[in-house]
Parts: C-alpha cells; structure tokens; sequence
C-alpha cells in the first residue's frame, strides 16, 4: 500500500534542482490555469445564454437548481476526492490507479443517490421549480463523475487531461445548447447541461483506462474516514450556506433577486470558477511544496492568496467602467438589478480568494480539525451576513453582508494556518504508514 499520512503529517522528499522543480511546477499550474480557463468559459456561457433566454425570474429557479449542485458537488469533493488530492498526490502510478478507481467510484455513487432524491423531490414538488430539481436529479452522476476525473488527473500531475476533459465538455454542450433553447424552459437548459458533462466523464474512462467502481465505494469511506468526513462536514458548510443565502433571499426579497445575484456573480465568473475548483491545482502542488522544501508552504500560499484577491479586484474595476449597453449585451434585463452588486461583490470574492491560500496550506497540512473550524466560522458568517442584510437592506444589504462575511473569514484562515505552521515547526512528527 502507498504511505498513508494522518493530520498534520506529509511524507518529505529530497527535493529535485530548483531550476527543474521550478519549471515543473510553472508546467503543472499553466495547464491547471488552462483547464480552469475552458471551466469558466463554459460555465460563463451557460450562465449567460439562460440568463439571457430566460428573464431573470426563471433564471433564479435555474441559479436555485445550480447552487444546489455546488452543495452535491461539495459532498462528492469531501468524500471522494478531496482525500485523493492530499493523500494520492505525486505517488506511483499503480497506488493511484488504485485509488482513482475507488475515488472516482465513490463519486459517482454520491451522485447516484442525491440525484435519486433530487429527482424524487422535484417530481414532487411541481411547478416551477420541481421540474428543474427533477432535471437537475437525472444528471448529477454524469456532472459528479466528470469532476471526479478532473481532481485525479491533477493528482497524478497530469493537467493537460483534466484540460482535454473540461474542453471536450465545452464541445459538446454547444449543440446540446441549441437544442434546449428550442424547448425553452429552465429543464431543458439543465439536461443539455448536464448530459454534455456525461460526455466528457464517459470520455474521462478512455482517457485514464480506469472504471470507476461503485462497490469499493464503501472500503474507499472507511479507508479515508479520518479526513473524508471533516472535509464532508467543511464542504457541505461552505456550499450549504450558499443555499441557505439563496433560499432565504429569495424568501426575503423575492426569487429575482436570487437571479439579481447571480448575474453580478457570473460578471466575476472566471474568478469564481477559478475559486471553486482551486484545490484541483493549489492543494497538490501545496503538497508538494511541502514534501519538498517545508519551509517555503507559507510564502507559496500567500502568493496565491494574494494574487487571487488582486485579480478579482482588478477585474470588478474593470467592470465599474464598463459601459451599460455592453452589460445589457451580454446579460439582458438582469444587468440593471446585477451591476448594482458589482463593487460588494469584488470584495467578497477578493476576500474569498485570499483565504483560499491558506484554505490551501491547511488541506496540505492534513490539518482537518483546523480547516473544519474556519469553514464553519466562514459559514455562519456568510449566511448571517447575507440573510441580515437581505431583511435591512434588500438585494444590495445581502451583497454587502457576505462581503464583509468573506473577509473576516479569510482572516481566520490566514491565523489558523499561522498556528498550525508554528506548530508544526515545533513538534515534527513521523511518516505513519497504514496498511
């Protein structure tokens, strides 16, 4: 079996030539930064061509349907492939192989399962939002398991799949897009949405040789418990008050709201996707800055803490001199409501990228218990924030809660991560291995 760490424990290497390791690494983080790229272009278009379809009411139900998606996804990351990114990181090909197998296993079980209740529930619940929830059901193994395949080409340092994988997905929605705008309703968009992503999770199997296996599911749970149930309780925390927010916003101020919301969302896109699948770059290559030269994680993370946040604040000024008929232009009658949210949320999302160093840092680490803590510290901030300002401010009010949520959240991960680096310089501990 390969080594296994527990928290607070990474195997160390002796570290390659700086010049090639240095090369290495800028190798690996282009195409993370290239299959992050064709990630948010595909979502930034999916987002625009509904938004524009559909009017901003019904483009809430279907921001509804999609954050309830980031809440699954953020179930599969925690038990399936978030452990496979901190523990399978780097290691020899058969150890991977073996684990992506059950890895990629058990997120297409997760996706099994919530899309059975999701489907269930939507059928249910009727109107407008149950067929979306219905639609949303039927896809979620093809979306989880394509994911899947994304984390577990990063892991073996092999970003230039998990690029060829998110491009072939871009392709295949274009004509899945065309058709679901001939139906014209919010299920539609949904199922050509998510039966492209099947498309490139099918394609994910031929690229790595490997069948995902459903029945390891349950050895792949109980091997990764020590840290695939923190990550769960952290994941579904941080996607969980995202909903909490959108469904109480939509309670509080109305379902267009929601869709106000999202639009100023998707004009920020590239940086939110770029926040949403981050661990499939940073936490490898944390890992390896670890294993490697130690003493460097804290500087790494800062660097791309800080360079997250500055970008997102240079592309929301962007935005504030963009000129109104270019937003009308893209998001239709949804730009008046959105850019009104464009300057609280630069901020969160600058904020949010800063502490997504450090987020980084702490999975290298293994610190689980410290990583839990500040995400249920960042949830409730965000869900306070966002649903106190909804009920003293409206739309706006919400917009400026979770920004000053997201910062304050961000400093708590810089000072848990502070903590566990001195502490980990004061009490070294071994390599475990597990059988």
């Amino acid at each position: 079996m390969t080594p296994m760490t527990t928290e607070g424990e990474n195997p160390q290497t002796k570290a390659p030539p700086a010049g090639s390791a240095r090369r290495a690494l800028v190798g690996r983080l282009s195409w993370g930064l290239a299959d992050q790229a064709a990630s948010s272009v595909s979502n930034f278009v999916v987002g625009i061509y509904v938004a524009r379809s559909l009017g901003v009411t019904a483009f809430g139900v279907f921001s509804l349907a999609w954050v309830t998606y980031g809440v699954v996804l953020n179930v599969s990351r925690g038990l399936a492939t978030d452990p496979l990114v901190v523990r399978f990181s780097g290691v020899p090909d058969a150890s991977w192989r073996g684990a992506v197998a059950r890895s990629t296993g058990t997120a297409l079980g997760v996706g099994a399962a919530i899309g059975a209740a999701c489907l269930v529930a939507g059928l249910g619940l009727g109107g407008r939002v149950g067929p979306a929830f219905a639609a949303l059901g039927v896809m979620l193994p093809g979306l989880l398991l394509q994911d899947a395949w994304r984390f577990s080409f990063f892991a073996a340092g092999t970003g230039r799949k998990a690029f060829v994988n998110d491009l072939v997905w871009g392709i295949a929605l274009v004509p899945a897009m065309v058709v679901a705008a001939r139906v014209g309703s919010v299920a539609a968009y949904l199922l050509a949405w998510g039966a492209s992503a099947t498309v490139a999770a099918g394609y994910g199997c031929l690229q790595s040789g490997i069948r995902p296996r459903m029945t390891e599911a349950r050895g792949w749970l109980r091997e990764q418990r020590d840290l695939g149930y923190r990550y769960l309780v952290e994941n579904v925390s941080l996607s969980g008050a995202s909903q909490l927010r959108a469904y109480g916003l939509g309670a509080i101020v109305g379902v267009g709201a929601v869709g106000a919301v999202r639009g100023a969302e998707l004009l920020l896109g590239p940086f939110l996707a770029v926040l949403m699948g981050l661990s499939l770059v940073t936490v490898p290559e944390a890992a390896r800055v670890l294993r490697q030269a130690p003493h460097r994680l804290g500087s790494f993370c800062l660097l791309l803490g800080g360079g997250q946040a500055a970008g997102a604040l240079l592309w929301g000024a962007a935005l504030l001199l963009m000129p109104g008929r270019l937003g009308e232009l893209v998001l239709g009658g949804v730009w008046h409501s959105a850019s009104e949210l464009i300057v609280p949320v630069t901020l969160g999302v600058a904020g949010a990228g800063l502490g997504t160093g450090a987020a980084a840092g702490l999975r290298a680490l293994g610190a689980a218990r410290r990583s839990l803590r500040c995400q249920l510290f960042a949830s409730a901030c965000y869900v306070s924030g966002g649903l106190g300002g909804a009920a003293a401010a409206g739309t706006v009010g919400s917009a400026w809660g979770v920004a000053a949520a997201t910062v304050s959240g961000s400093a708590v991960w810089w000072l848990q991560l502070r903590s566990a680096l001195r502490e980990r310089h004061r009490n070294p501990i071994p390599e475990v291995r597990t059988s």
